[in-house]
């Protein structure tokens, strides 16, 4: 376990060296993963505008450099599997390529579907537009994209003071409406302006750091990692309700703090353990630690974090771990775990079937055209945009605005979300995040119905 370092005297912290290497890289991140801004009628932030530009450039070649990524985490896998070289006995190398049997089957099997839908040769089921060619063309070339940039600059969101100092400041608040850490409020802001995935990626590092405990790190990742103000906009439009974008955006957020604010009370995240990740243990203690106002122990906290980040060669050293972690260990099992859950929803009438139950509630909200937006209420656990997709269909304006923000609130998404919070470090399984998924939708329908009835009646 980590010991806590002794904190250093304020006359120690506060001159200009300390100052410019909280400000400068602090400024950065903001700039690249906070700071929206319009570009061609798109809402974007410093890092969705490189990682489109990056879409821009290569284009179609990103699903081969993709899979050629794959093969490389295959091939080295089973290397490492059968052959123990001294080179992946420790660090990074060992993170990555030692893995049990479970995430090894995953990264072959991901590997294999991939190249089948790439060179567009096997069963309709596995390579069509709906399953392997929406994983492999839309869904893994935006996040090879997207974790390219945030893998890289990470480090300068969450290592050099900023965290602290936003931390410090609204402690009090994220603990008595959510009872989190106040640094939890950065992975919500990253989320909503950047990328769902972008804030579990900051919770996973977080956790793995010691500065969120299991039960924080689950909570957050369930509840404030939602989907950014750029894919919900892509949503109302597609559902032909842009009109009401600012209606519906206010109710999804008001039905996020509703949910955030009861979900950690109950089952099952209120069973988590406020323990930490134990190879760290506790690093990082928001009450105050420093003599005077809130906003001068918050600076000084944040001062003390910058004097003791890395230099320009941990800088590179972090974060290209973190991308060699990403595209070799994460983006595999996500396609693997993304394509079984779509082949599910497309082909096989699971979903019809337990959306069943699903009709008589509907009705009692009284919700136009039940039958039909009852599977759409369930099979957003595979899918962000499948809901939407079954909406678009449905007659009633009401009922799209309802499916096109419940879909926004249930955050829980097996092809990219559920998929990496299961290969993280964070303490929840499976079942966890199908009651999560669960408990979200039966706490957020009846909330964005009754806001649907305001706005459409």
């Amino acid at each position: 376990m980590s010991s806590v370092r002794t904190p250093l005297r304020p006359d120690t912290l506060l001159n200009i060296r300390n100052v410019l290497r909280f400000l400068i890289p602090s400024l950065a991140g903001i700039t690249i993963f906070l700071i929206p801004f319009r570009y061609d009628d798109t809402i974007h932030v410093g890092m969705s505008f490189m990682a489109g530009r990056m879409q821009d450039v290569l284009g179609g070649a990103l699903p081969i450099i993709a899979v050629t990524f794959f093969w490389i985490s295959m091939l080295v896998t089973l290397w490492v599997k059968f052959r123990n070289p001294n080179w992946a006995s420790g660090g990074i190398m060992h993170e990555i390529f030692h893995t049990n049997t479970f995430w090894l089957s995953l990264r072959i099997a991901g590997t294999l579907l991939a190249t089948m839908t790439l060179i567009g040769i096997g069963p309709s089921f596995i390579i069509s537009e709906d399953t392997g060619g929406l994983m492999l063309n839309d869904l893994i070339t935006v996040l090879f994209a997207f974790f390219f940039f945030a893998a890289l600059c990470l480090p300068f969101l969450v290592d050099y003071g900023f965290m602290e100092f936003i931390g410090s400041m609204v402690r009090k608040p994220f603990r008595w409406l959510f009872n989190l850490p106040g640094r939890s409020a950065i992975d919500a802001t990253a989320s909503w302006f950047g990328s769902g995935t972008v804030g579990v990626l900051i919770t996973m590092q977080q956790y793995e750091k010691g500065f969120y405990s299991k039960r924080e790190s689950a909570v957050i990742a369930t509840n404030f990692s939602i989907v950014s103000i750029a894919f919900s906009l892509v949503v109302i439009n597609f559902v032909d309700l842009n009109h009401m974008f600012i209606p519906y955006y206010g109710t999804v957020v008001i039905t996020g703090l509703i949910t955030a604010i009861i979900l950690p009370r109950i089952y099952p995240l209120s069973r988590k353990p406020d323990t930490y990740y134990e190879p760290v243990g506790r690093q990082l203690v928001e009450e105050k630690k420093f003599s005077g106002s809130f906003v001068r122990d918050s600076l000084l906290k944040a001062l003390e974090r910058a004097h003791n980040a890395p230099g320009i060669k941990g800088l590179a050293k972090s974060s290209f771990s973190n991308l060699a972690d990403i595209l070799l260990s994460l983006l595999p099992l996500v396609y693997a775990i993304g394509i079984m859950a779509l082949i599910i929803a497309e082909y096989t009438p699971l979903f019809t079937w337990l959306s069943w139950p699903v009709i008589p509630l509907l009705a009692l909200l009284q919700i136009p055209e039940a039958a039909e937006a009852a599977p759409a209420v369930l099979i957003g656990f595979t899918d962000m945009f499948l809901p939407a997709i079954l909406a678009s269909g449905i007659e009633s304006e009401f009922t799209r605005f309802v499916i096109a923000a419940l879909s926004i609130s249930q955050l829980i998404y097996m092809s990219e979300v559920g998929a990496l919070i299961l290969k993280s470090k964070i303490p929840l399984n499976l079942l966890d995040l199908i009651v999560i998924f669960l408990l979200r939708t039966l706490i957020s329908l009846p909330i964005i119905t009754l806001m649907a009835h305001l706005f459409f009646f």
